[in-house]
């Protein structure tokens, strides 16, 4: 691990929250609607673009892969990066959104972070260095901070986010997300998961309204017990993996592989991963 990629995951989320902040508010013009059904605008277009070139001038050997543009290169080191993740927030002028940054280290995750500019906050956290938050650059008030877990306990007491809604997931993932929310004690977003009806207007994300962008987030800060990300890339996964992790926390996917190709992403505090993907499994 470089020790000069967290200086330079900064830099790139510094240039990244510049980009994202001219087109905030009138982030709706130009937005188009992509195949799987999510937004994307000319913000999420030119940030990749910008970030993947001042990758490629520091580190010319580094792969690199993003939603908007894909893979380029090839590499023990991979840059995955989510220009704008909550693009639908983006394009609504509401705050929870944040780029994703993520570096790749022969197949493990070694540096994250989440930068949300239009809520001041950001996120990251290195191999064995702890989990961070603290704000912007741009937003000088408040203290860093360092994330740090408590025991999980049971799922009977588990509080668990779950996301997409049940109409953007397909018979599987329903099942998956219908057994989970059925083993917990409280699910958010409270959804019947077994129903998938495309007329049912769209449910709030469980970060919605938290001061946080991305449910993993919650996980991180204590604020949810787990977090289950269904049908997502890796760009939507690897950033939060290091902040889950060095927070105390834990990641895998749905068979319990540290994987990030696979579509899902289990979330947990520690002591309730296992318990959480003995329920899950259950609907295989």
């Amino acid at each position: 691990m470089n020790p000069a990629d967290l200086e330079l995951a900064h830099r790139l989320a510094d240039q990244a929250d510049a980009i994202a902040r001219s087109y905030f508010s009138t982030a709706a013009v130009g937005a188009r609607i992509k195949s799987d059904g999510s937004p994307v605008t000319y913000a999420d277009r030119e940030i990749e673009t910008v970030l993947r070139t001042l990758i490629r001038q520091e580190h010319p050997d580094d792969a690199f892969l993003g939603e908007e543009f894909g893979a380029h290169g090839h590499g023990r080191r991979r840059w995955i990066i989510d220009a704008i993740d909550g693009t639908a927030s983006f394009v609504a002028n509401e705050p929870e959104w944040s780029t994703l940054i993520a570096v790749e280290e022969d197949g493990r995750v070694t540096l994250g972070m989440v930068s949300a500019p239009a809520l001041g906050r950001r996120w990251w956290a290195r191999l064995d260095s702890g989990s961070w938050t603290g704000p912007c650059p741009s937003d000088r008030a408040g203290p860093v901070r360092r994330l740090v877990l408590t025991d999980g306990g049971s799922v009977q007491n588990a509080t668990v986010g779950i996301w997409p809604p049940p109409s953007r997931l397909n018979q599987q993932e329903r099942i998956v997300a219908a057994r989970l929310a059925g083993g917990v004690s409280q699910v958010r977003p409270l959804l019947d998961w077994t129903a998938a009806d495309p007329t049912a207007p769209e449910p709030r994300k469980p970060s919605a309204g938290s001061g946080t962008c991305h449910g993993a987030l919650l996980v991180a800060a204590g604020q949810l017990d787990a977090f289950l990300l269904l049908g997502a890339g890796a760009w939507d996964i690897a950033p939060l993996i290091p902040i889950v992790q060095e927070a105390g926390g834990t990641f895998s996917d749905l068979s319990g592989q540290y994987r990030t190709d696979t579509g899902a992403a289990l979330f947990s505090r520690p002591g309730l991963h296992q318990q959480l993907l003995d329920i899950a499994g259950a609907a295989g």
